[in-house]
């Protein structure tokens, strides 16, 4: 398996270098030549890898058209957030630079160390053996227990978020944003909305939360690839509900019997991946926590419904010719998919 390579930025997501190198160079105190590549997969955030002088970095900004629909893609915030999680997580990459001013490159935008390894991509074979398979997916879910075990009262870090009334404010907004962003009439997301907001569980103690931790944001070590060396895109991390940032994970996880229309967009179910239900009971073993079936089907869903939302925020800008990324077009597809998921979960009582 191979090292992530970024490639030619795509059409109309270019970087004004003339802007950019200088500002960098003083800034950074980094002398040479700039080169910039973008990073092709994702779905949100735009990630460039900048070679300057004999320095490799990442640059992140958001994406063209995206302030009409959200205000998500906040760099500034992000940047403060790996600033206080980096001493604490090391698995957080280590911010460098952090510009407000939007006559750079049209919008602000931050500078990261780069973290170079594997990482696992959608579509892609994950050729690796059974037990290795096995363990990466063990480490997947110790990390994130790792997370949400950080002290955040000790560390600071409760000052990320409110938690007082996280998980109601959560299912309000996104609700609020996919109405924002629809674009076609799907039933099962209404039908999500209502039932989300009437089943509300209590939540336990709060913690950091990633809030979109999946294996296509880790970065695998070459030699030993079921080492984590890196979590990326904290855009969304907050402090709030640890069990709604697990519901997102297992929402993204595969298993084989899930739509086709979701496994196209999700890594191939190898030999060796544990279960979802696997994954909560390591989870729930490492933290010494518990969860009642009632409220594993409530997070999950919630989940499925976020991505649902995710899907729904990107699909809108390519409706809307904000982006010519013809990778977006199917989306719809996927959005369906989750909500699908979403209410077979609720109807059959299991993940």
């Amino acid at each position: 398996m191979k090292v992530d390579q970024a490639q030619p930025t795509r059409k109309g997501e270019e970087l004004a270098v003339e802007r950019l190198h200088p500002y960098l160079e003083v800034h950074l105190g980094i002398k040479g030549p700039l080169t910039v590549k973008q990073f092709p997969s994702g779905f949100s955030n735009l990630t460039y890898l900048l070679s300057l002088g004999d320095k490799e970095l990442v640059l992140r900004r958001p994406p063209f058209g995206a302030e009409e629909i959200n205000k998500g893609h906040d760099m500034e915030r992000e940047y403060k957030v790996l600033s206080q999680l980096h001493p604490v997580y090391a698995k957080a990459p280590k911010p460098l630079l952090y510009c407000d001013a939007t006559d750079i490159i049209g919008a602000p935008f931050y500078v990261m160390e780069r973290v170079a390894g594997i990482i696992l991509r959608a579509g892609r074979p994950i050729d690796l053996p059974e037990s290795t398979v096995q363990q990466l997916c063990y480490n997947f879910i110790d990390s994130l227990a790792a997370l949400h075990s950080i002290d955040i009262e000790a560390t600071g870090l409760v000052e990320m978020g409110k938690p007082a009334g996280y998980l109601e404010r959560q299912v309000t907004g996104w609700s609020k944003r996919y109405k924002k962003a629809q674009t076609d009439e799907i039933a099962a997301m209404n039908q999500l909305i209502d039932w989300l907001a009437a089943n509300l569980p209590d939540s336990p103690p709060a913690s950091m939360i990633h809030n979109d931790y999946k294996f296509d944001n880790l970065v695998l070590d070459e030699q030993d690839p079921t080492y984590i060396k890196a979590v990326l895109d904290w855009e969304m991390a907050t402090v709030g509900d640890p069990l709604s940032d697990l519901g997102l994970a297992l929402a993204y996880y595969p298993e084989v019997h899930d739509p086709a229309s979701m496994l196209q967009f999700s890594l191939p179910v190898t030999k060796g991946m544990l279960t979802r239900k696997a994954l909560v009971e390591r989870y729930l073993e490492k933290r010494d926590v518990s969860l009642t079936p009632s409220q594993l089907i409530f997070y999950y869903a919630f989940g499925l419904f976020k991505i649902g939302v995710i899907v729904q925020q990107i699909y809108y800008r390519y409706k809307k010719g904000y982006t010519q990324d013809e990778r977006f077009a199917a989306l719809i597809y996927l959005l369906k998919a989750a909500a699908a998921m979403a209410t077979q979960a609720i109807e059959k009582e299991k993940i």
